[in-house]
């Protein structure tokens, strides 16, 4: 729809070089090869500050998969065994590419998430050439993709924080802003595909960036509504509201498609304990930052720390900072580009800003302090910095007005800024691999990991003392100690808990997600002697989550003939799940978790929004 306006500016027209053969995005996603060096040295930055997170994750992704459960949500060897519903509240996506890499290419852990962290670094890079390119031609969206790749906060995340989900949500953040700027300005079916795979794609991954990047696309969004729609006319709300369409319906597409993940995640968390994920050493409160702490070249591998000699940095980066002024300021030039030039100063300037110490009031208000808590830490809102800066400067090489780009070659002034980008990152372009402190990935490591670090110890809502140790986790240190191959437990029943001289357990089959067990109340002395006692129970080594259920089987066919209600222990601090023993004196009982209504109605609306996108593409591609 074109823009009626007295001014003689018009929109810059798209590049008519189809993108996969367009030599400036694989030359963007060549020159990310210094970014990805780093991965491909021997050995692991175990030391980085979420290094060993992830490969845990993908090792509990590993054992659910091995198990049958191609969808985890429970982590069964967090908190020293106890589990912890970890992926039910964490963005999946990236430990799914990972795990496919283990699983089917055979691939070690630590080699699946370095080969995650290279891609997500090429293709962030793609993603934002690809953006940029459709706003202001090739050699803007080549100078973006190479800004956006070495950024310093981008090279943090990678290097030093090792956070792959942040790491794969830069992937999605430019996708997002190119489909759904396509979804006003050319508005089609594809674009709503687009706009709904990308947005899924964020939300799967990291639903703290998307909590954080919505508000920036929504203003977005609205900006490039009201100017296509008014310029200098009268404004029209039925046009503007008809234009919207297209973006609304792909937004609802991405809830819809990642509703398995969000919808159990905001219902189900208040049964999490996130009091312990906000307090203490993850107070926000001491975690703002100086005004200095944007400029200063200091590169370390440390954490945030209180006050403001951080070992972590959080520079902007001189050169990102310079082009994306000048950038901003060629293209404010251009009036058809303002509302992008506004929006992505807005996000550069904000997300630094939100970090801020003067800044730092806001956070106690309400409700938009409630939102910027959510980002637990203040300088976790610099993604928009990166994302904003690295648009701007790219739009430092906007062609003639009203030119069309020549395919054309590689320009000298392109190169020299190119080069300075990258240039000026090499400092940043390293990381400290070591030896991993708690030995080999395994269950007897991830322990270890667990007690030295205070980490991988998130507990349900039930548990009243978060705990330090575990029979389970005792159980494989003894045998890694004694040189015996280190091997999950065999039962989860506290076998300590029970008095032997009324109720006899044993476990029949265990795994991640399930146990069966046969009791025998009331035991007389010769074997299969039962009585009938209605005050026994057994206590399993679970800490009590919704999910979880419990059944009474048919001795002949092992068949559900019962469920059986889940206590929470109301006994000590763990509240672990306990199971009252039926009176029939002897039988099976099966401990398993499962879906709840939030789970299985997101999985019904992924699947349905699923069909319905498939089933537009095909009609798209028909009509085509």
């Amino acid at each position: 729809m074109a823009i009626e306006t007295s001014r003689p500016d018009t929109q810059y027209p798209i590049p008519n070089i189809p993108l996969l053969r367009d030599g400036f995005l694989w030359l963007t996603l060549a020159l990310t090869i210094f970014a990805v060096a780093p991965f491909a040295k021997p050995g692991y930055f175990w030391g980085a500050n979420d290094a060993r997170h992830h490969v845990y994750f993908l090792f509990e992704f590993d054992r659910l998969w091995q198990d049958g459960v191609w969808w985890p949500r429970w982590s069964p060897d967090f908190a020293f065994g106890y589990g912890y519903p970890f992926f039910n509240i964490y963005g999946p996506f990236s430990h799914f590419l990972a795990e496919i890499l283990h699983y089917f290419a055979k691939f070690d852990f630590v080699q699946s998430v370095e080969i995650v962290f290279s891609l997500s670094i090429v293709a962030s890079a793609g993603a934002m050439y690809g953006y940029v390119r459709s706003l202001a031609g090739r050699a803007a969206g080549l100078l973006a993709g190479v800004v956006y790749t070495y950024a310093p906060y981008h090279l943090m995340v990678l290097y030093v924080r090792a956070n792959l989900a942040e790491s794969m949500a830069f992937v999605w953040l430019p996708l997002c802003l190119w489909s759904f700027r396509a979804c006003v300005r050319r508005p089609s079916l594809w674009a709503v595909i687009g706009a709904g795979l990308a947005y899924a794609g964020l939300i799967l991954t990291s639903n703290l960036v998307w909590v954080l990047f919505t508000p920036v696309l929504m203003l977005y969004i609205l900006v490039l509504l009201f100017w296509q729609e008014t310029g200098e006319r009268r404004l029209k709300l039925w046009t503007i509201l008809r234009a919207a369409m297209a973006p609304l319906v792909g937004a609802v597409a991405g809830l819809g498609l990642s509703a398995i993940f969000w919808l159990p995640m905001l219902l189900e968390r208040q049964y999490v304990r996130v009091d312990q994920w906000f307090d203490g050493r993850y107070n926000f409160r001491d975690d703002f930052l100086y005004f200095f702490q944007f400029f200063s070249p200091r590169w370390d591998f440390g954490v945030s720390l209180p006050g403001p000699n951080d070992t972590l940095s959080f520079q902007v980066g001189p050169v990102l900072l310079l082009f994306a002024l000048l950038g901003g300021l060629a293209a404010w030039r251009r009036y058809s580009l303002r509302p992008e030039v506004a929006v992505f100063a807005v996000a550069g300037l904000g997300g630094a800003a939100l970090g801020w110490t003067v800044f730092a009031p806001l956070w106690d208000w309400p409700l938009i302090g409630a939102i910027l808590q959510s980002a637990q830490f203040p300088w976790r809102w610099l993604p928009l910095t990166a994302v904003g800066f690295s648009v701007l400067a790219g739009l430092l090489f906007v062609p003639d007005w009203g030119v069309e780009e020549e395919a054309g070659h590689l320009s000298p002034p392109l190169f020299v800024v190119m080069a300075v980008a990258i240039l000026a990152s090499y400092p940043l372009l390293q990381v400290q691999t070591v030896e991993p402190a708690e030995g080999p990935v395994g269950l007897a490591a991830l322990m270890r990991f667990e007690r030295d670090a205070d980490e991988m110890t998130g507990s349900t809502a039930w548990v009243k003392e978060i705990p330090t140790w575990s029979p389970m986790a005792e159980y494989y240190i003894n045998l890694d100690e004694a040189g015996q191959p280190v091997t999950p437990v065999t039962s989860k029943v506290d076998y300590k808990a029970l008095d032997y001289s009324k109720l006899a357990v044993g476990s029949v089959v265990n795994n991640t997600v399930m146990e069966e067990v046969y009791f025998c109340t009331d035991p007389g002395e010769r074997p299969g002697d039962c009585g009938s006692r209605d005050d026994q129970r057994i206590i399993f080594n679970h800490f009590y989550y919704p999910g979880w259920r419990a059944w009474l089987l048919d001795s002949k066919g092992g068949q559900p003939v019962q469920e059986l209600p889940i206590i929470p222990e109301s006994e000590g601090t763990l509240g672990r799940m306990t199971v009252a023993v039926p009176e029939t004196g002897e039988g099976f009982i099966l401990l398993k978790y499962g879906d709840t209504l939030p789970r299985i109605v997101g999985q019904w609306l992924s699947l349905a929004t699923l069909l319905i996108l498939l089933g537009g593409g095909l009609f798209a591609f028909r009509k085509k």
